[in-house]
């Protein structure tokens, strides 16, 4: 079977200072506001149908090491998010748009912090778009630095497990059970657990615009 293009891409980073790229991936998509189009979801679960090989190429560690560097790098790179919401965020609302900065993203990730509550850093960063902006909001909005550090923990923790552990087991299980192999099939994965996990963000951007605009304005 040719392989295609996405997987012929994860299987090169894997091959070729995979740890480190995943790291930096995962670091810059929670910390940095324009790179919230990388698909940190997807690569986290592609990347437990390797883990084990990555855990070899890192000094032949066990694989929850791998495990724990990662969420270190979500820990990290949503404390910058925090940390820049806190200093520059309310500059943003003066900016103009540009191709890498829209505003009504980070009008959207305030809203949906809005409404709820400091839960938005635990749960925001399930949600592709939300995780990269949420932390910036926090900071913007001045939220307690002990209660951010504390969701900021739990999600990243909870968020990176999952993602990895799905793939690592739904990969031995498929392959035990059925002698499917998964690494074959990444294209479809990938783009299917992307569509998937979009969808709440799509959900709340199409819906919740739709009932904001039919409620009625109080004379």
């Amino acid at each position: 079977m040719d392989k295609g293009v996405l997987q012929q891409f994860i299987e090169w980073i894997i091959h070729n200072g995979g740890l480190y790229v995943l790291l930096l991936v995962i670091f810059v998509e929670t910390g940095v506001f324009f790179c919230f189009f990388l698909p940190g979801d997807s690569l986290l679960f592609a990347a437990g149908f390797y883990v084990d090989e990555l855990a070899k190429q890192f000094f032949d560690v066990n694989y929850t090491v791998i495990i724990l560097l990662i969420i270190i790098a979500a820990i990290l790179g949503n404390t910058l998010g925090y940390w820049f919401g806190y200093k520059v965020g309310p500059l943003l609302y003066q900016r103009k748009d540009s191709f890498f900065f829209k505003k009504k993203n980070l009008i959207r990730a305030h809203d949906f912090y809005e409404e709820y509550g400091k839960a938005t850093v635990f749960l925001g960063i399930f949600l592709p778009i939300v995780r990269t902006f949420a932390p910036i909001v926090a900071g913007i909005v001045k939220m307690d630095k002990k209660a951010f550090m504390l969701f900021n923990i739990i999600g990243s923790s909870c968020w990176v497990a999952a993602m990895i552990l799905g793939g690592k087991f739904l990969q031995g299980w498929m392959l035990q059970k059925y002698g499917f192999d998964l690494k074959n099939h990444v294209d479809v994965i990938v783009i299917a657990l992307a569509a998937l996990t979009m969808l709440p963000v799509l959900y709340k951007v199409f819906f919740g615009r739709k009932k904001a605009d039919d409620t009625p304005v109080a004379d």
